[in-house]
């Protein structure tokens, strides 16, 4: 493969750059930097104004919004976003379900979802995981019984990333108890507002609210929401797991990352001298780079394979492990970097609205991004789940 870019590829990226230069709020630019958090009303901000130019949605087919580049060219998009400190985009509603509704979905199901998910009319959670159910899925216990023209619902998610702002979640259920455990489940969108939901927070290490439990109790789902075929869901499900372990790997994040770790390693130090001039500090980041650049290679491999329309198959558990690896290593070297500013954890600098110095520029960062790394290797379905399928699928053990 051809791993330089094109003349036009290359003034596409400038326009990238140009566009974001001027529409992206410094605000937004500036909090990200400094590890604070976005509001979901700042988020969808964003969003609407990536989707008034068009670029809210570059994986979908154009005749539903998309916008027609090609794999390259959302390639050169994702790491201009995250290079200019854009917010990172929801991934819910635009990356995980919509591929599936357009794939699996009825013409009904597209005409009434995915306009709202571009305008951000509706925002979607991921109800996934359960206790007991989570690497291991297909064991998950989420019953639903059909009743007429409604499915009633019983059972328990968790670890559901924005649960609490969502106004729908797409769910994976039984609804055969008595089939093979792949073969029992469907694949339901779920109104956040039917009776008989009830969301509960879990907060996270960072002492944030991101993710929740959610408890189903009687709740009626109309058959209309079901996307394929009933006990078909696991194809589905499968789908949408491929293309979002494949973006979990992060390779523009990871990039964007690793230019601030160089950037702040290289400011001079209290006692006149920049990090970077340690040479086993050098080293690691050497070394951290090495395996960026192979996993960017090997990132352009898979989307040059794909982009005909095809789903990556082992390679997006490959991206997976290593791209969670490399973000969990870039973090701890910016948290080593930061040194002793990297120990408090302020609260407020969290928050939505904190005025409050920092430490340094870097330090809230350094504290939020270490923490939040950690569980980049188990959500998405854990690494050591990844390497069993790269063993099933590559070398046939």
């Amino acid at each position: 493969m051809d791993i330089d870019f094109t003349a036009d590829e290359r003034a596409f990226r400038e326009d990238v750059r140009g566009w974001l230069r001027d529409n992206l709020p410094s605000e937004f630019a500036e909090r990200i930097s400094q590890g604070k958090r976005l509001s979901k009303e700042h988020q969808v901000q964003w969003m609407r104004t990536l989707n008034r130019q068009g670029w809210l949605a570059p994986g979908w087919p154009v005749e539903f919004g998309g916008t027609g580049w090609n794999d390259v060219q959302k390639h050169i998009f994702d790491e201009e976003c995250f290079a200019a400190g854009a917010p990172k985009v929801v991934s819910f509603g635009l990356k995980m379900v919509a591929p599936v509704i357009i794939k699996f979905g009825t013409a009904e199901q597209k005409a009434r979802f995915l306009p709202r998910i571009l305008t951000c009319d509706d925002w979607w959670c991921q109800g996934y995981s359960e206790p007991g159910a989570g690497s291991d899925l297909s064991s998950l216990k989420t019953r639903a019984v059909r009743e007429g023209d409604h499915y009633v619902v019983n059972g328990q998610k968790t670890w559901t990333t924005y649960a609490h702002y969502a106004d729908w979640m797409f769910c994976l259920v039984r609804t055969d108890p008595d089939a093979r455990q792949q073969r029992g489940i469907s694949f339901l969108l779920l109104d956040m507002k039917t009776p008989g939901i009830t969301v509960r927070p879990i907060i996270t290490l960072d002492g944030e609210h991101e993710v929740n439990e959610v408890f189903f109790d009687n709740v009626r789902v109309p058959v209309a929401n079901l996307v394929g075929e009933e006990n078909q869901g696991w194809t589905c499900a499968k789908y949408l797991l491929t293309h979002e372990r494949t973006s979990i790997g992060g390779i523009a994040h990871n990039k964007a990352l690793l230019s601030r770790l160089k950037r702040m390693s290289s400011e001079e130090r209290r006692d006149g001298r920049p990090l970077i001039d340690d040479p086993l500090f050098r080293a690691q980041v050497a070394e951290v780079e090495m395996q960026l650049m192979a996993a960017e290679m090997s990132s352009l491999r898979t989307l040059s394979a794909v982009r005909d329309g095809g789903v990556p198959g082992a390679e997006s558990s490959f991206l997976k492990i290593k791209g969670t690896e490399i973000r969990q290593a870039i973090t701890w070297l910016i948290s080593k970097a930061v040194g002793p500013y990297a120990l408090p954890f302020i609260e407020d600098e969290l928050g939505y609205g904190s005025e409050a110095l920092l430490y340094t520029d870097y330090s809230s960062a350094a504290t939020y991004q270490y923490l939040d790394a950690r569980k980049a290797s188990i959500y998405g379905g854990a690494n050591e789940i990844q390497k069993n399928i790269i063993a099933k699928m590559i070398l046939e053990l």
